[in-house]
């Protein structure tokens, strides 16, 4: 069963990145500018967006299995539409349709969450995301090289029958499960802003998800365009090759899920924001152009979709412990903050990019992170200074000794 959530994961997530590796043929084929035709990549994050808002939080209240059988068959269609699109408007109209279909990732997430015990939930969080991980980074793979040979139709249709045969698959492996909430649907849509004013650990997960996720798409939607350039002349195939080298990084959230569990959410995120500035500063060699160029692109996007996915992790888990009965409705309210970051970070990468180059999307990473760092940094040091630390800390002088993990968990 955790196979099957964890490639379910993987081919929801793969629809929405594969159209990275391939803008500059989509831009050939379509007779369009690069720049134009990276607002298809634009285009699914929105409609993931809108999918997160509109159709997540009814993992609440519709069985799992009907909801993700439904979801996987209106994708397939939907991918099939953007691989006959005709001209760029129909692609993009087809990949915000793609977008807000395929967020079976985020049902899959909060039905595992309940599986589990909860000093387990880092460890499943972090497999399943594992997965996430291995579809996001092996579909660019999968997209540029397919591209290369077949043209960027092939991605897209290939996608679409992989989605389809995992909506068959669904309908006999996913449990029966009974819905935690009655409430209707416009009760469901507006409980996410409800829980964002409620509770300050939800709001801080979603910034620190949002400034890094802001950060890693501006990246990737800007590297293809770097590596078409004047500095390497390579095509859609070399996006492929260096985000195969990032699939190492699908060992890295079970690890950080395991650290979670043992240690709390807060060391990890702030192992991971470091991560994030470490990365930006190795990314600015890859201006250079030639081989230490190129080495120093393949080392600083392992980091950084190491340091993001990890990062995830720890949100999730601190975000799923907050209400054990709206975990959907908490996951829209914390990935739709995400992805707003991500569809922000791949707008204005592509800006930053057209003003300042390379060196200007390496800032941008690094101001994102450090914004982050610094909310994260606060919590800390608010944490610290807490009423209950100080108690904490008395009764500890007394003999007691609290259980300082649970209250590293709580924070």
């Amino acid at each position: 069963m955790v196979l099957i959530l964890a490639v379910t994961c993987a081919v929801a997530v793969g629809n929405i990145y594969f159209p990275q590796a391939i803008g500059p043929l989509v831009a050939a084929g379509l007779h369009v500018s690069p720049d134009s035709a990276a607002a298809v990549v634009t285009a699914t994050q929105i409609g993931y967006t809108a999918g997160m808002v509109l159709l997540v939080p009814l993992g609440d209240r519709l069985p799992h299995r009907s909801f993700l059988v439904v979801l996987f068959a209106l994708t397939g269609l939907a991918l099939l539409a953007a691989g006959c699109a005709p001209a760029l408007p129909a692609l993009i109209a087809a990949s915000t349709l793609v977008g807000l279909t395929t967020v079976g990732a985020q049902i899959v997430g909060p039905l595992a969450a309940g599986l589990v015990a909860a000093d387990r939930q880092g460890a499943a969080i972090g497999t399943l995301l594992s997965g996430s991980t291995g579809g996001m980074l092996l579909a660019r793979t999968f997209s540029g090289t397919l591209g290369e040979w077949l043209g960027w139709r092939a991605p897209y249709l290939v996608a679409a029958v992989l989605a389809l045969l995992l909506a068959t698959v669904l309908v006999f492996a996913v449990p029966t499960t009974t819905p935690s909430s009655r409430q209707p649907y416009t009760a469901l849509l507006a409980e996410p802003l409800r829980l964002l004013r409620t509770e300050p650990d939800l709001r801080r997960s979603c910034f620190y998800q949002a400034t890094v996720f802001a950060g890693f798409s501006a990246v990737w939607t800007c590297l293809a365009l770097l590596l078409a350039g004047p500095a390497y002349g390579l095509g859609a195939q070399a996006v492929g090759m260096i985000a195969l080298v990032g699939a190492a990084t699908m060992v890295c959230t079970p690890l950080a899920g395991r650290l979670v569990d043992r240690y709390g959410p807060d060391p990890v995120n702030l192992a991971c924001m470091l991560g994030v500035l470490v990365s930006a500063a190795i990314l600015t060699i890859g201006a250079r152009g030639g081989a230490l160029g190129l080495a120093a692109l393949t080392l600083g996007t392992l980091l950084l979709d190491a340091a993001m996915q990890s990062g995830m992790v720890a949100n999730q888990v601190r975000v799923y412990a907050l209400r054990v009965d709206a975990r959907s409705r908490l996951n829209t309210a914390y990935m739709t903050c995400a992805y707003l970051g991500g569809s922000a970070g791949s707008w204005l990468g592509v800006r930053v990019w057209s003003q300042a180059g390379w060196w200007g999307v390496c800032v941008l990473v690094a101001l994102l992170a450090a914004l982050a760092l610094a909310r994260h940094l606060l919590a800390l040091y608010k944490f610290e200074e807490s009423p209950a630390r100080t108690r904490a800390a008395n009764a500890d002088d007394h003999g007691h000794h609290p259980d300082t993990r649970g209250s590293d968990q709580a924070s």
